[in-house]
């Protein structure tokens, strides 16, 4: 099963940057950006920013390996490598892809939430183990990821 990327996007008014989902026949859900890699792809973080600007048409920085959940699904285990990012720009006239351009998809709205673990725990969000490990660190999360771009264990870029 192909490995994801999950973007925890920051604004620059310390918001959460997620979408809110309504797809035909199920429940409105929320979810944090990011899909799959793709054989193109050089590297996660290549997927993340792909995945970033298909979905929001937005560029970042600071990116920073924050985790990685797996989790059963379907006959399988999907893993999902999560990272903080920092906002840079956001044009929605970039926005391209098929979960955008086929209607049968949904509507993928971008919301901005306080980081507050009541935003997380007031919404569905999906997949949940995404959803658990952004509840304990939101409120972290401006620590966690550096405006310079990620430190080593050492504390050196």
């Amino acid at each position: 099963m192909r490995p994801s990327v999950r973007g925890l996007l920051l604004d620059d008014d310390e918001r959460l940057v997620i979408f809110r989902r309504t797809v035909p026949g199920r429940a409105v859900y929320w979810s944090v950006p990011g899909g799959h890699v793709e054989p193109g792809d050089a590297t996660l973080e290549h997927t993340l920013r792909r995945e970033l600007l298909e979905e929001l048409g937005a560029t970042v920085s600071a990116v920073t390996p924050l985790t990685t959940v797996s989790y059963p699904w379907e006959d399988g285990v999907k893993t999902q490598h999560v990272y903080g990012c920092r906002l840079v720009a956001m044009d929605p006239a970039l926005r391209h892809g098929p979960e955008l351009e086929d209607p049968a998809r949904g509507v993928y709205e971008v919301e901005r939430l306080p980081l507050e673990s009541t935003q997380i725990a007031s919404r569905h969000v999906v997949p949940e183990a995404v959803a658990d490990y952004l509840r304990g660190i939101i409120e972290a999360l401006p620590r966690l990821i550096d405006r310079d771009g990620p430190r080593s264990p050492t504390g050196d870029r």
